[in-house]
This record gives C-alpha cells, structure tokens and sequence, in this order.
C-alpha cells in the first residue's frame, strides 16, 4: 500500500500530477499533507494539527519556490511547474531513502526544469536514491549515475550516461 511504502522510507513523484499527484481543488496546505495526514506531527489521536500543517506547507512553499506562496489557493490555481514543485517538496519532505520519480519536467517551463534538477541532484548527493524514468532522454543523461534501458518490459542494456551517446541508447531503445 502507498501507507506502507511511505512507512519504508519511499516517496513518489508520479508520472500524472493531476491525476495523481494532486487534489486540484484543495489548498496547498491539504495537499502538503498528503501522505502523513494520519501521523504525527501532523496528526494526533484523531486530530489535525494545524500548526504542523502550517509548518509544513510553509517550510515546502519557501524550500522549493512555489508561486505564489499562499497556503488557501487551490493546486488548481498554480502554473504546471508549481504544482510539480509542491508535489516535489512534498516527497522530499519525508525525507526519503528512495525517490521514485517519473517524468518529473513533463509539462514544465525551463525555470521549474533547472530547479527541479537542482533539487534531485541534491538529494542524490545527501546520499538517497533516485530512481528516474524519463521519456527525456537527454533529461536521464544529465542526471542519470547509471542508466538502464528497458524494451518491452525487459532490461536490454546498461550504460555509463556520462559517455554513451544518445545513438548508442536509440539502438538499444528500439533493437537496432
């Protein structure tokens, strides 16, 4: 379960924000909440703690530049690259020991892109792991340490993406 996994130290950016990532018509503090609203400190003994919850979507809105950074407007409201940065803080909030993240720039400008990356890399190098799936391929090469390409469900190669040439894993895409 989602519960389960989050108990094990594994966040989830998803593929979909709108679908899955967000509720667009609750606040960025409901949606900050996402995920922990059972426990403490954001929850306790059945009750909402509205100054954790405020702590918390503060601490997100300022961690990871949301604009603008008003905790009652709705995910709705929010540009394409800011409801992909709260729901990124969000995930890195729980300070994970695994990110799973796919396709974290879908859809997003070049300013929600750069920090986005930037924000990966860091959590990459405090030591946590990443796994990215991308249909950007020159995306995986930037910020890939290894990159493992699947066909049909199947791994068919692993490259060093710091030498690899995108050809090289175009062939092993599509079996050429």
């Amino acid at each position: 379960s989602a519960r389960r996994l989050k108990e094990l130290g594994i966040a989830h950016i998803p593929e979909d924000r709108h679908r899955r990532g967000l509720l667009l018509n609750s606040n960025l503090a409901e949606n900050s909440i996402l995920g922990v609203h059972y426990r403490a400190p954001v929850a306790s003994s059945g009750f909402m703690n509205s100054t954790a919850i405020d702590n918390r979507v503060r601490e997100i809105v300022e961690n990871f530049d949301v604009r603008p950074p008003i905790p009652e407007l709705s995910a709705r409201s929010l540009s394409g690259g800011n409801q992909q940065k709260l729901i990124i803080g969000r995930e890195f909030e729980l300070d994970p020991k695994l990110l799973l993240v796919s396709q974290p720039t879908r859809g997003v400008d070049i300013g929600a892109i750069e920090f986005i990356h930037r924000k990966l890399i860091e959590l990459r190098d405090a030591g946590r792991a990443v796994l990215l799936v991308s249909a950007e391929l020159e995306e995986v090469t930037a910020l890939a340490d290894r990159l493992i390409v699947l066909r049909k469900g199947k791994i068919v190669g692993e490259v060093d993406p710091k030498t690899a040439s995108t050809e090289e894993i175009g062939l092993m895409m599509t079996g050429g």
